[in-house]
């Protein structure tokens, strides 16, 4: 006796497998393929940006005007609140595409 597939068996194996995959789609956020590990890169360097560039315009405001290093410290904290933010805003994105309402989300 042979096993030979049933192929109507077969067929709705792969219709299940493919409702997995669209399941495994809006999980991830509709973003093609990019994992979490990458969308966590992504806001640290908007985080570590922002800061830097805080840092590079106070450090050249302060050579200017000589006012070493207040503000340095300033603009830093401004870069900071700049990519807290930035972040915020791609995090508010990305669950717009998962579908998801986080607002909704939390207050469940």
């Amino acid at each position: 006796m042979s096993h030979d597939p049933d192929p109507e068996r077969l067929k709705a194996l792969e219709e299940r497998l493919d409702a997995l995959k669209g399941r495994e789609k809006k999980v991830s956020g509709g973003m093609g393929g990019v994992g979490g590990g990458e969308l966590a890169w992504r806001m640290v360097l908007e985080l570590v940006t922002g800061m830097g560039l805080g840092l590079g315009l106070g450090y050249g405001l302060d050579s200017l005007f000589g006012t070493k290093p207040v503000l340095m410290i300033i603009f830093v904290l401004l870069g900071f609140a700049a990519g807290i933010r930035t972040m915020l805003r791609t995090a508010s994105e990305l669950g717009k595409k998962a579908g998801g309402n986080p607002d909704n989300e939390m207050r469940d």
